[in-house]
Order: structure tokens, then C-alpha cells, then sequence
């Protein structure tokens, strides 16, 4: 499976996802209830912890890599506890730093993108791989967008530890449009996911709601792979409402409610 890729752009995500059909029947309704009755929606609200010691908005490589571990840090102290009080596996995700990925990687076509700023998750080894570039370091991107890309990331993680992300990739698709809809259910999860734990530990240092609406705001085009901006918004809405991972069961959403 190739790394799923989440670009600078923090929520205004347009690198291709690669959801991938497999051999194990389910068609909308979707049945399987690791996806739509999983533990992880049973277990409550996020914890409300902070996460008070995340430094400025990084100006070097060196400061966004303390930016992110800081970032991490919190999202490991959250997402642990929850997914051991929902009776699920938990473990740290493994962090790289990278200029470029080896080619193959994660089933890479390339092992390279574009994007100068960009984080992946590979499913394969359980890693988040950074690449580090400009459009982190004080450009058009906020630190409160570089943390929300961090926390939508490692929603992949949890996705994965809790099961979600497996039996998502064994569904069957019996068309393009199911497909398609299929990884717009787990990419909008993982947008709502990481809404919910930036709420658990907000307010963050020197942010404002006004700050966090624009964030949460920031979708202007529908997609085919991601979904509609509405659908996006809302997700991404209940998740910062709620802090709680039931608010963001997309598996169990009509077909409307993704598109």
C-alpha cells in the first residue's frame, strides 16, 4: 500500500489518498463492527490534559522538530490513556526525519513528492516520516495549522492501533464510487480524530478561538478523494465540539454525510 501523505496545507489536504480494495466483502451499510461499534468510540471524551509546553512557531529545521516531538508528546500523553482505558493496544508511533523517502517505501512509487513540507504515515512499520521545508518555518502556514496537521496525522496511528485502519483496507468496493467513498470515510475520520484531541487539550499557548475557527474552517474546494468542504467541516466541527471520538463514527454516517 502506498503512504498515505498529508501535505502542508494543513486541512486543505490535496495529495492524493490511496485507499486500496481488497478481498473481504462490505458494501454500504458498512457491517463490520470494528468500524462502526469500535471500543474507541465507547470509551468517552479524550482526557483533558495541556499542552502547555509547545514552543513558538518554528523559524529553522531545528525548532520545528522540537515544535513537532512537543506535539507528539501531547498526542501520545492523550491518545495513550484513551486507548487503554477503551481495552485497545497502544504504542508510541515511531518519528523520522527525512529530505526524501528511499524509494519503495511504504509501496512509494517514487519515494518522493513535491510538496516541500509534508508528513507521512506508513501503515507498514507504524511511522510518521517529516519533511521538513520552508512552508513550516514562519511562511504562509500558522503554527496552530502545523499542530492540527500533526494531530490529523496521528489519527492514522490510532486508526491503525485500534483496528480501524485494517478493516477499512479489507473492505470491497464494488465500484469506483464506493471506493472512493470508502477513503473519504477513514481521511474525514482522521480529520474529525484530530480535531477532538486538539479540543482536549485546548486552549493551547496563545491561541484564540478566532485562531482555531480559521483553521477549522479552511476547506474551499470539494474532492473526490476528500469529500465535499461542507462534509469536511462538519466533521472536523463535531470533532472539536465533543472531544470525543464517538462524534467522528464515519463508518456509520450515511453515504450524504461523506460525500
Amino acid at each position: 500500500m502506498k503512504p498515505l501523505k498529508i501535505a502542508a496545507l494543513a486541512c486543505a489536504l490535496l495529495t492524493p489518498l490511496t485507499v486500496t480494495a481488497a478481498a473481504h466483502a462490505s458494501a454500504y451499510p458498512v457491517k463490520n463492527p470494528v468500524l462502526v461499534k469500535n471500543a474507541l468510540y465507547q470509551a468517552g471524551p479524550l482526557p483533558t490534559t495541556t499542552c502547555n509546553d509547545l514552543p513558538d512557531e518554528p523559524m529553522t529545521p531545528a525548532e520545528a522538530r522540537t515544535y513537532i516531538n512537543e506535539a507528539l508528546r501531547c498526542l501520545e500523553n492523550t491518545w495513550g490513556q484513551h486507548l487503554k482505558k477503551a481495552g485497545l493496544p497502544y504504542e508510541p508511533v515511531k518519528v523520522r526525519y527525512v529530505t526524501r523517502l528511499p524509494k519503495n517505501y511504504c509501496a512509494s512509487e517514487d519515494g518522493e513528492t513535491i510538496q516541500p513540507s509534508t508528513v507521512w504515515y506508513c501503515d507498514w512499520d507504524r511511522t510518521l516520516s517529516f519533511k521538513i521545508g520552508k512552508y513550516w518555518l514562519l511562511g504562509p502556514i500558522t503554527g496552530l495549522d502545523l499542530f492540527n496537521t500533526i494531530a490529523v496525522t496521528y489519527g492514522y496511528h490510532v486508526q491503525k492501533q485500534a483496528g480501524l485502519y485494517d478493516a477499512g483496507e479489507d473492505l470491497r468496493a464494488g465500484s469506483k464510487a464506493e471506493h472512493l467513498e470508502q477513503g473519504r470515510r477513514m481521511y474525514q475520520q482522521v480529520e474529525c480524530l484530530g480535531a477532538a484531541f486538539t479540543k482536549s487539550v485546548w486552549p493551547l499557548p496563545g491561541k484564540t478561538a478566532r485562531d482555531w475557527e480559521r483553521v477549522a474552517s479552511s476547506f474551499y474546494r470539494d474532492s473526490a478523494e476528500y469529500g465535499k468542504a461542507a462534509n469536511r467541516k462538519r466533521w472536523v466541527k463535531a470533532g472539536f465540539r465533543t472531544a470525543d471520538p464517538a462524534s467522528c463514527n464515519t463508518w456509520a454516517a450515511a453515504s450524504s454525510k461523506v460525500s
